[in-house]
């Protein structure tokens, strides 16, 4: 349970796989930040499932589906001269998205695994992507095993 100063926040690691090469999503939000994994503030109320959804819903333009959890890290921030507690919770998701034109982010990027991991400025994110690629991989193979 968290407290209730805690900021609770949703990570999408969002992948594609166009012709069977996989993509990973990753953003730049401003100059002044570098790449990263795209989040977004879960709000009073709601899961932190249904805070990712939406966020690439509404921002991203793009309808994707989460497969599991990848991971949880925590942190603080400071806002106004206030410091609260964070909570990130990352989900490996999954979209079909052919086309990205209508995408809202400033900056974003559609990579292989090893370019997204050079381009994540955080260690903490990196360690999320590369968690997601294990998760993805033990998805996948109970997914055969219930086809079989």
């Amino acid at each position: 349970m968290l407290n209730k100063n805690t900021v609770l926040i949703s990570g999408a690691c969002l992948f594609r796989e166009p012709r069977g090469k996989r993509r990973w999503f990753i953003v730049k939000q401003s100059d002044v930040e570098g790449w990263e994994i795209p989040k977004v503030l879960v709000r009073k109320g709601e899961s932190s499932v249904r805070a990712v959804l939406r966020m690439m819903g509404e921002k991203g333009g793009i309808t994707a589906r989460v497969l599991e959890e990848v991971g949880r890290a925590g942190g603080v921030a400071t806002t106004n001269g206030k410091t609260l507690p964070q909570r990130h919770i990352y989900y490996l998701m999954l979209t079909k998205l052919a086309s990205s034109d209508s995408i809202g982010f400033p900056e974003f990027a559609w990579l292989e695994y090893s370019q997204a991991v050079k381009r994540l400025t955080s260690k903490r994110e990196k360690t999320m992507l590369k968690s997601a690629t294990i998760v993805l991989k033990k998805w996948k193979k109970q997914r055969q095993k219930k086809k079989s």
